[in-house]
């Protein structure tokens, strides 16, 4: 897992309109990245909605917002629309991102041992640097302690 005070790997990955879109483009302002498990599933849903909810609260901060999973640009494009998430969502199919940031990790459910991405917040200051990392974040929360931190 990456540390505060890291260089933010970089990374180019497909949004929600089959566009390409690299961090490194955010330089001069901070980034908000989560990475989370699935589109459309009871916790991932909660959390981007709750992103959703405080969108106008980070934009007005300057803050970007980046969602990342492993699912299709189609996935994240249905998903954004049914839900009318604002923000980024960026697919990771093959795991670039994910294992740069070290999220892609074992995973306990109901005694089966399995690989996955555990719910996971950085976030990145204007100058490409891991100012702060949130692990196994709570899902209905993680946005307002973000906004909280931000002051």
């Amino acid at each position: 897992m990456l540390e505060i005070g890291m260089k933010a790997p970089d990374f180019t990955l497909a949004d929600g309109e089959g566009g390409e879109v690299s961090l490194s483009s955010f330089l001069g302002r901070k980034v908000v990245l989560y990475f989370y498990p699935k589109d459309n599933t009871p916790g991932c849903t909660r959390q981007a909605c709750a992103f959703a909810g405080a969108y106008a609260a980070f934009k007005e901060k300057g803050v970007a917002v980046i969602g990342i999973s492993r699912d299709s640009v189609a996935s994240h494009k249905k998903f954004a629309e049914k839900y009318g998430l604002p923000f980024l969502l960026l697919s990771d199919p093959e795991r670039k991102a994910i294992e740069a940031y070290g999220v892609w990790q074992e995973k306990k459910n109901y005694g089966k041992v399995t690989m996955g991405v555990v719910r996971t917040t950085f976030i990145i200051d204007e100058n490409g640097v891991i100012e702060r990392v949130m692990a196994k974040v709570k899902p209905d929360t993680n946005a307002a302690e973000i906004l909280e931190y931000l002051g």
